[in-house]
């Protein structure tokens, strides 16, 4: 007990004295804060600065369109109140775009029944504008299609109004069409991949280093691998909590010092359960990722390729990260299940679903259960690739390896 706790100490010290720490810590927070208050200044002073990066830059909001296969007979609303303007041919659209008249224009072929295809014309690449208004255009071209019937064009725009009788009292809504409620868990899955993934990756350039600086060969004569990694553990895992605290400190102190205030929508007021769930997670995931991040350290013979041998321990981790609007959109349906009941991808992926509320007790417990378990089958793996002949024997890192190797040791 007394050498884990040395370890673990001697871990602290070094991790908190380190420069590249200290700015993680305290200067990325800073910098941040500064980009958002310099970024909020020139909104001020030019309110429609940041309109122009989605919007158009000539103070215009009006597409025109060259009707090329005579389709269009009937004018939607969206002619009358000037949005879509009606040309002659490509030539005067062109005109009418080069004098600011027009954000860009469309091109109604001849086959547009057939292929369903327009052309979008617009001197500067700008995807999210287009987005935000070519329904606009497609409401035009289905009622010409549908022989100018605006009803049947909007009964096949929306072709279902469900109403919906709740049996339980009514609770409080989600407002779905706030930005807030897609950003909560967007940000929350972040958040624990970077700082899961951190911990981790303290844990892994320690015993690479040690490893690399022979440090790791005087160690094992004096310490067994288990109080070794048992230190190396729980000292980088206070470290990143100890990281996450003060990012969170500082971002509250900043934006109180700013004036400024987050309200969230209604619905998507976060629980204090989030927080006990949000530290069992981040404990359960480091454990797991951290102890394989270990036996990675192990097994490589220098630090540099154990930073690209990275990859294929936090190849898990990143499933949610590329699923994650799945995960938002679609949080109740079996692959969010399966992926945030997984071990593996539980810690991560779990959070993102409890930050969008409504998740069954029964999955974090389960969640967490079958966590607790594979970090202790992990553990003890990897406590059995500490000996001699895997640190001294200077072998290049491959994948086939490091899993009979973790395979072996469970």
């Amino acid at each position: 007990m007394n050498k884990t706790l040395a370890v673990l100490r001697f871990e602290l010290i070094t991790i908190f004295t380190r420069k590249s720490f200290l700015f993680l810590a305290f200067g990325m927070p800073i910098i941040t804060f500064l980009i958002f208050q310099v970024v909020g200044a020139i909104n001020r002073n030019d309110p429609n600065a940041i309109d122009d990066i989605i919007g158009s830059s000539q103070g215009v909001d009006s597409d025109g369109f060259v009707d090329l296969g005579g389709l269009i007979t009937t004018h939607t609303e969206e002619i009358e109140n000037g949005m879509l303007v009606p040309f002659t041919d490509e030539a005067s659209a062109s005109q009418a775009l080069d004098a600011g008249e027009i954000v860009g224009y469309y091109l109604i072929p001849e086959n547009v029944s057939e292929s369903g295809k327009l052309i979008y014309i617009r001197p500067d690449f700008n995807p999210l504008a287009l987005e935000d208004k070519a329904w606009a255009i497609e409401i035009l071209v289905l009622t010409n299609l549908l022989g100018g019937d605006i009803e049947m064009a909007q009964r096949v725009w929306v072709p279902m109004d469900l109403e919906v009788t709740l049996l339980a009292p009514p609770k409080q809504q989600r407002d779905d069409s706030s930005p807030i409620t897609f950003l909560i868990p967007y940000i929350t899955t972040m958040i624990f991949y970077m700082v899961i993934l951190g911990s981790a990756s303290l844990l892994l350039n320690s015993i690479a280093k040690e490893k690399q600086n022979r440090v790791m060969e005087v160690l094992m004569l004096s310490i067994s691998p288990r109080e070794m990694l048992t230190g190396k553990i729980i000292g980088l895992g206070i470290a990143g909590l100890t990281q996450t605290l003060i990012w969170t400190s500082l971002g509250y102190i900043l934006l109180k010092l700013s004036g400024r205030s987050m309200s969230l929508p209604p619905g998507l007021e976060l629980p204090v359960s989030i927080l006990v769930w949000g530290l069992v997670f981040f404990l359960l995931g480091y454990a797991i990722y951290g102890s394989l991040m270990a036996g990675l350290g192990a097994l490589v013979p220098n630090i540099k390729e154990a930073t690209q041998a990275t990859i294929v321990v936090i190849f898990p981790l990143i499933i949610p990260m590329i699923l994650q609007s799945a995960l938002i959109e679609k949080p109740f349906d079996p692959p969010a299940i399966i992926l945030s009941i997984f071990p593996l991808t539980a810690p991560v992926a779990m959070m993102t679903r409890l930050a969008g509320g409504g998740v069954p007790l029964w999955q974090p417990f389960l969640a967490a259960g079958l966590m607790l378990l594979t970090a202790l089958i992990v553990i003890r793996a990897v406590v059995r690739l500490f000996h001699a002949q895997t640190i001294l024997s200077g072998q290049p890192f491959k994948v086939g390896r490091f899993v009979k190797a973790i395979v072996r040791g469970v």
